[in-house]
């Protein structure tokens, strides 16, 4: 290997190891745009007066293995477990303020005072049994143990009667998932949970789903190679949560937020279970009812897209599909280098785009799935990788997205349109750009 290879690699090994680091406590995420010159009162004016406290309530759903935190309390690692859990966690903010402090405070763009998050109880309620289950051939059909099956039943009781409770407070019966990256630990994924929901208006029952990443004790690429593991290890996880929340009617809308290598386990998952789905002879969107899938910073091959999702139709299972991309992440460029990849989804820009993909394949997937691809080209943070949520102008666009269900170029929506499936998001927004080409 020649010197200048050898920097090169070590160089990109460094940023691997910052990607998504965990911390123990970090700022809320800046205002959106969107809510300039608005009162607390007009953007949280529909929450139930019950969740206007500093502190954020999460449900979650886990494979991570438990373990008892330096300080004594309850917590999750980065081991795998056989089996998946359910329980409730707490996001605080330093100083525990006020609601009417907080809440004008998050609202600021130059904030007069920090506004920290700082990790609070994690309670599991309840897990269900292990997998694989005990299974057995009978007349050449696999029949699953009578026992295991009950008892997984009534463990999926228990989280949707959690569920049902949550949702019966809420203005809206919708439920935002958020499915984490590379590297990030239990913490840190409820911290992007809890802002989000935040800014949302809390007005939606929010779920993390976290996986088993950020191997502690290993970093660089071996840490990236675990958590790329473990992130296969748990779609099986993945498909029994999300099955389970499709059984309950109640639920009018489920939207999917997933992030860097999350947006794989959520890719793959959906994939499996729309095949199963209409296998039975049923439509994904009706037994499901997502609304929206959102892709960030995306860390898929685009060849891989186009034969597991457009090839097999996943996309056609919900209602919108909104892919963020940035030219000018460096995480996925990494990755890119890592694979051998010609081009990862999450740092194709529009003209990359157009030249990748045949006209015949533009063609089909804008007239044959909901799909929408959107490219950052403003400012973020160090590595360009958390632009989703550091960026006013692109969680703007998230927010309006699952808020109010506005198409791209809409006027609530005001994205540059750069043809057939692309459109451009620039810094400013929504307060600058057009529609039109």
């Amino acid at each position: 290997m020649n010197t200048c290879n050898a920097k090169n690699m070590l160089g990109l090994t460094i940023i691997l190891m910052v990607t998504v680091a965990c911390s123990s406590a970090r700022p809320l995420m800046p205002v959106p745009n969107v809510y300039r010159g608005q009162t607390a009162e007009q953007v949280f004016g529909d929450a139930p007066k019950d969740w206007h406290q500093s502190q954020m309530k999460l449900m979650y759903a886990t494979d991570r293995e438990p373990r008892e935190n330096k300080d004594g309390s309850f917590g999750y690692g980065s081991g795998r477990s056989a089996s998946l859990a359910f329980g409730s966690a707490t996001v605080e903010i330093k100083g525990d303020p006020s609601w009417e402090e907080f809440a004008a405070l998050s609202l600021q763009s130059n904030r007069s005072k920090k506004l920290e998050m700082h990790m609070g109880d994690i309670t599991e309620e309840s897990r269900l049994p292990p997998t694989p289950h005990p299974a057995a051939y009978v007349d050449g059909k696999i029949q699953f143990s009578p026992k295991r099956m009950a008892e997984a039943r009534e463990i999926e009781a228990m989280m949707n009667a959690r569920v049902s409770k949550i949702l019966a407070e809420a203005p809206r019966k919708e439920v935002v998932i958020y499915i984490h990256g590379y590297n990030n630990d239990f913490t840190d994924a409820s911290y992007q949970l809890a802002e989000l929901w935040h800014f949302l208006g809390r007005k939606h029952l929010p779920i993390l789903y976290t996986w088993p990443a950020g191997h502690e004790g290993i970093s660089g690429i071996r840490g990236y190679n675990y958590d790329r593991e473990s992130s296969e290890f748990t779609i099986y996880h993945l498909k029994q949560f999300l099955k389970s929340l499709g059984r309950m009617d109640e639920i009018e809308k489920i939207h999917i937020i997933a992030h860097s290598r999350g947006t794989d386990v959520l890719v793959n998952a959906l994939r499996e279970i729309f095949l199963e789905i209409r296998a039975e002879g049923k439509d994904p969107k009706t037994e499901l009812r997502i609304a929206n899938v959102i892709l960030a910073a995306p860390d898929i091959d685009y060849e891989v897209i186009l034969q597991r999702v457009v090839a097999e139709h996943t996309v056609a299972g919900v209602r919108q599909a909104t892919v963020y991309t940035s030219p000018g992440d460096k995480a996925i460029r990494i990755s890119e280098w890592l694979y051998g990849s010609l081009a990862r989804i999450g740092h194709l820009g529009s003209n990359e785009v157009k030249s990748r993909l045949t006209q015949e394949q533009i063609d089909y997937v804008e007239e044959n799935s909901s799909i929408k691809f959107i490219e950052f080209t403003g400012k973020s943070d160090t590595v360009g990788h958390g632009y989703f949520s550091s960026n006013g102008a692109v969680s703007s666009d998230l927010i309006t997205l699952i808020n109010t269900g506005a198409k791209a170029g809409s006027p609530e929506r005001p994205l540059i349109h750069k043809g057939a499936i692309y459109w451009v998001i620039e810094d400013g927004y929504p307060f600058i750009g057009s529609a039109t080409d």
